[in-house]
């Protein structure tokens, strides 16, 4: 017998037996008592993997100061403060300073990002004395049983004790994509998640005896790792390590043993050779930046679980969006209810309302549905199929109050009905203007039948209007405006997907493609995924297939969503993001997460990333042109056979005021221009050319003033002219750093300038630092010298601006 157009099946027929799709669920195990938890959390039996966003403080204040370079230092301090005056000491101090300043700021944005931490941490359920309750990670004992439900991640290993059509992925483990379909006994790994339906296992493993306890631990751990700039300064660190030490050597044989200077000022200019070679400051600088990014991001709620994806998010030329809960709110209302053919409305809300009751764990279409169609209680489902991204529809079997039995599917209409079928013209017409589109059918077939689709009857159409987010519209905006390209990659209706985008004014919206017949070579792919803007009715594996064909075709692609089905793709994008209302497997791949589930955080994601690049890269090339010149300086002193020029109390007095009172400032500035790759090459094509122009200008000016000055005190002498050049080429690369001017940046390079004239007009000031400009003609032939330079320096980096432009 049939009611309203819905197929019906007798209660006794043999089509009546359950179904292995959906066994009977056995009545609810309690789980532990609270006595057992007590006693386990005794014996230790808990999962302690420790689970925290930012390395230790331990870490923290061995990374800062146990350098390399610090290392170096330290020696030559050590070896200033026993030889000379507190003044050639005072780099030393500088070094304590950056030490501890890196160390504070790291520090403080530890404390941030565990905050944050707390709030998006996933909160698993575990069934204790028959009760319910979300428990942190680390306070789950072995024994305990945890419920499942569809995006939940599963924290530690376990054995199946109840399912009800779960499904569960471990291609995070094994590399398998396709879901495995779990029944009671059989074993979970941590780290695999629920794609589908929902149950609960008992935990036999826990701690660091789980299978994917490291990975786990690694996963959700704060990085300082696999940067560009980080990697690029590394390399840099490195070069100027090898330059350093024979130049270095060269240069301790030269003043110990060729020049007959006094020993304890031969060791000054020695060290004075040696300091400078190091650009100490640069590696502080860079986690500076860094941590600060994190600090201004996690007062907007953003949770940054890897520290490169700042600046990964800043490079990123591709973003592919999801639909649901990226451009529309995660709710939705049941507009219309439309019955098909001669069926029943009071019949097909029964059926929605026993379908919507028949999911423990409602997405939002059904919970959509359970608010408009409530469930009457004299319906039983006696199986069930669990809604699947992969399927694109759920499905139900019910015994209804006269003892009739009917099978149901709930789902795309596309997927449940044939190509040429007349309902599907009705339904483009709803999609067009932005709807969603739910087809409730029947069917005779058994729901574990392959071909369950293949013979259904369309029975009613549930209307579903979705919220669009508010901020949407001008985030997609502001990347069109940065050259940043969006693709919405929906499981949706193309046309309702289209439809949607092109509300929020998104170029191409019209131009939708449905993902079923794009091509499967990745070349290919990635063409129509260049050409295309929208894209619908996409399986997890595509949406996973479309971020590498977009890799492949030198793109960098951040992947933003927040359902299960987004899983593999943000895992396999450049950089992940995702809601802070997502699944727990979502989150637990993101390397971003929004936990204000607002898109619009996103610009000041990019805006971040791209302040930290620009300003590293202005500030490493200040820092690299003194190592260039210090290198020069050295190699010429030795081949000249001379004292080297400098004190270490010169070199500090010129490296705070042109390199690191500004060069702190320039790297926290705003800063909006785009990032750009290459960092090394880009650096390192002003540095070399800015440091061998200012070191032969100081050095032609200190013979210079060898040949004039004569007697006691022109060594004194010698030295005061020489740093007066070497200041003036280095404030005019600061000047060209700077730009394009600013009121502050203006006041910052002119206010450097007024404390070195402060120092040579101070007559303690003149004592403490031993600068004494004596005469008239070589301090005017030294600031000629460092105009002809400073113009030379004009010219060079204009020159390789067009020559090799980044």
């Amino acid at each position: 017998m049939t009611h309203g157009g819905g197929p019906t099946i007798d209660a006794g027929s043999e089509l009546d037996p359950v179904h292995p799709v959906h066994p009977p669920v056995p009545a609810r195990a309690p789980g532990l008592t609270t006595a057992e938890v007590a006693e386990r959390v005794a014996r230790g039996e808990v999962n302690d993997v420790p689970v925290r966003s930012s390395r230790s403080t331990a870490d923290i204040v061995h990374g800062n100061v146990f350098t390399r370079f610090n290392l170096i230092i330290g020696v030559l301090w050590l070896i200033m403060l026993i030889v000379a005056p507190i003044q050639d000491s005072l780099f030393g101090f500088v070094i304590i300073a950056n030490t501890g300043i890196g160390i504070i700021q790291e520090l403080r944005a530890k404390k941030t990002l565990d905050g944050l931490a707390v709030i998006g941490e996933a909160k698993p359920t575990v069934r204790r004395d028959g009760v319910s309750a979300e428990v942190s990670t680390s306070e789950i004992v072995l024994g305990d049983l945890l419920e499942l439900g569809p995006g939940d991640k599963i924290v530690v290993d376990g054995e199946i004790a109840e399912a009800d059509g779960l499904e569960i992925d471990e291609s995070l483990l094994t590399g398998e994509a396709d879901p495995v379909l779990k029944q009671p006994g059989a074993k979970v790994m941590s780290g695999s998640f629920v794609v589908a339906g929902g149950g609960a296992f008992t935990a036999t493993k826990v701690g660091r005896q789980a299978y994917a306890a490291q990975l786990a631990e690694e996963a959700s751990r704060f990085t300082l790792v696999r940067s560009e700039l980080r990697s690029g300064i590394s390399t840099i660190l490195k070069y100027v390590t090898w330059m350093m030490v024979p130049t270095a050597i060269a240069l301790i044989i030269s003043q110990l043993v060729v020049h007959n200077s006094g020993f304890q000022d031969s060791i000054a200019r020695t060290v004075g050779g040696i300091v400078p070679m190091i650009p100490e400051g640069l590696v502080l600088l860079t986690s500076v930046a860094f941590a600060i990014g994190v600090i201004r991001l996690g007062r907007k709620q953003c949770l940054v679980q890897e520290l490169p994806a700042i600046e990964g998010l800043a490079r990123v030329d591709v973003v592919c969006l999801d639909k649901t809960g990226t451009l529309t709110e995660g709710g939705m209302d049941v507009t219309e209810l439309r019955p098909l053919g001669d069926s029943d409305e009071a019949y097909v809300r029964k059926v929605l309302g026993a379908l919507g009751e028949s999911d423990p764990r409602p997405n939002a279409s059904l919970q959509a549905i359970i608010a408009a169609c409530p469930d009457s209680e004299d319906w039983r489902c006696t199986e069930s199929l669990p809604f699947s991204s992969a399927r694109k529809y759920s499905g139900a079997s019910l015994l209804e109050p006269d003892g009739d039995a009917s099978t149901w599917l709930l789902g795309a209409p596309d997927v449940l009905l044939p190509e040429n079928d007349p309902v599907l013209k009705e339904i483009d017409h709803l999609n067009e203007q932005g709807l969603r589109v739910l087809l409730l059918a029947g069917t005779r077939r058994e729901l574990d039948d392959p071909e369950v689709v293949a013979d259904t009857l369309p029975t009613a159409l549930v209307v579903l209007e979705q919220r669009l987010r508010p901020d949407a519209a001008d985030t997609l905006r502001y990347f069109a405006e940065q050259n940043v390209h969006a693709k919405v990659i929906s499981g949706d209706n193309a046309v309702s997907v289209g439809a949607v985008a092109g509300k929020l004014g998104l170029p191409g919206a019209s131009a939708t493609v449905d993902a079923r017949r794009l091509p499967e070579k990745r070349l290919e792919l990635a063409g129509a995924l260049d050409k295309g803007t929208v894209f619908g009715r996409v399986t997890p594996q595509q949406k996973r297939n479309m971020v590498g064909a977009l890799q492949s075709n030198g793109h960098t692609v951040a992947m933003t969503g927040d359902g299960v089905n987004d899983v593999l793709a943000l895992k396999d994008a450049d950089i992940g993001v995702s809601m802070g209302s997502g699944s727990e497997a979502t989150k637990a791949v993101a390397q971003i997460v929004l936990l204000n589930n607002s898109f619009a955080t996103l610009p000041s994601v990019v805006a971040e990333g791209r302040r930290v690049i620009g300003n590293i890269t202005r500030v490493a090339t200040l820092f690299l042109v003194k190592t260039v010149y210090s290198v020069l300086l050295a190699v010429l002193v030795v081949c000249w056979q001379v004292e080297y020029p400098f004190l270490p109390r010169h070199l500090t007095l010129l490296s705070t005021l042109t390199i690191g009172v500004p060069a702190f400032f320039l790297a926290l500035a705003p800063n909006t221009e785009r990032a750009r790759p290459h960092f090394v090459r880009r650096v390192m094509r002003y540095a070399i050319p800015g440091g061998v122009i200012a070191g032969a200008a100081t050095f032609a000016t200190y013979l210079l003033a060898r040949s004039y000055y004569t007697g006691p005190g022109s060594l004194q002498a010698e030295t005061s002219v020489a740093t007066l050049t070497l200041f003036l080429v280095s404030m005019w690369v600061l000047a060209i750093i700077a730009r394009p001017y600013t009121w502050w940046r203006v006041l910052l390079v002119a206010s450097m300038g007024a404390a070195f004239l402060l120092v040579l007009a101070v007559p303690w000031l003149q004592h403490f630092f031993a600068l004494k400009l004596v005469g008239t003609v070589m301090p005017w032939t030294a600031v000629a010298t460092a105009a002809a330079a400073a113009a030379l320096l004009e010219f060079s980096w204009r020159w390789v601006d067009r020559r090799f432009p980044a």
